[in-house]
């Protein structure tokens, strides 16, 4: 079923997306958001370092957010991309098809967990990833870090600042000298051998079990994710150049290699807190308009001189 154009069609409604609705929305511009429900921080019981949300739980956010936009017209479309295409036309799941001026992706990061038992059970609960999110919470507590990915370590010493009782799960990693005697320098201990499991007592995590049986308690562990533009790809369809990563290049706007093309948030940035994200979301929506007025401009400068006496 097609559907009237629009003048923007933001994909992904998590902060930036949302962020974005809103200031186009107040812009008076026709504005769908599609969104497929499936937060980030959906496990979170409470996101952290948002100017005057901060402890709000991820989806109250979203929710105040859904409401704010909605009250300028911004149409909110509950369903998943299918497909983008040159044009630009937006297929849904659904079979509806979404036709708009402009793009906005803001479809956010998937994340690439270790492949640890516990792991993806813990995922935000007390198995956490960013230490400014977190780190407060689990101060002066019995931390941990898994050596999963590269920029472990630094994530070690960074977790260091919440806790002077930090170990560091070599697992896989090929820990280098220098960086072992950094860990050591800041006395944060260093676990050799692979870890076998999450230990799990009462619904908390109480330790962390290696393959030789041994088990370190901690309540907390931290660990760097690999990551993924999510849904992967999306953007590459659209031809818009991407990093060795996968994610969109952009300028400070969040303006693609593609005409017309925005991106902002995780989809840009994997390492961006909520409130980032909502900034960037904002910063394009600016950017967005303004290009949005330059073909307004354009195109009533065509269609008068069409109508001026004496024309062919």
């Amino acid at each position: 079923m097609e559907t009237p154009g629009y003048d923007v069609v933001v994909v992904g409604g998590g902060a930036a997306g949302l962020s974005a609705a809103l200031v186009l929305g107040r812009a008076r511009r026709r504005v769908a958001v599609v969104d497929a429900g499936a937060p980030r921080n959906a496990p979170a019981a409470h996101m952290h370092g948002f100017l005057s949300r901060d402890g709000m739980p991820p989806a109250e956010l979203l929710a105040a957010g859904r409401a704010e936009a909605a009250g300028y017209g911004v149409e909110l479309v509950d369903d998943r991309i299918d497909a983008l295409e040159p044009g630009f036309a937006v297929r849904l799941a659904t079979g509806r098809v979404l036709e708009a001026r402009r793009i906005l992706v803001a479809t956010g990061v998937g994340d690439e967990l270790p492949d640890i038992p516990g792991v993806r059970e813990r995922w935000g609960r007390d198995l956490l990833h960013c230490p400014y999110c977190h780190g407060w919470e689990v101060r002066d507590r019995p931390v941990g870090v898994l050596g999963t990915q590269a920029g472990a370590v630094e994530h070690a010493q960074l977790v260091r600042q919440w806790s002077d009782d930090v170990v560091f799960f070599v697992h896989d990693y090929a820990l280098t000298g220098a960086e072992a005697a950094g860990l050591e320098a800041r006395g944060v201990g260093i676990v050799r051998g692979e870890v076998a499991r999450l230990v799990v007592e009462n619904d908390r995590l109480t330790g962390v079990e290696l393959a030789d049986g041994r088990v370190v308690a901690r309540t907390a562990v931290f660990v760097r994710p690999g990551n993924a533009p999510h849904p992967d790809g999306l953007l590459a369809g659209l031809g818009c150049e991407t990093d060795e990563a996968g994610f969109a290049t952009v300028d400070d706007a969040g303006r693609t290699s593609v005409p017309g093309v925005w991106a902002a948030g995780n989809v840009v940035d994997p390492r961006a807190q909520v409130i980032t994200a909502a900034g960037a979301g904002s910063a394009a929506a600016i950017s967005l308009n303004a290009d949005l007025v330059r073909e307004d401009v354009e195109r009533a400068k065509a269609e008068r001189g069409a109508l001026a006496p004496g024309r062919a």
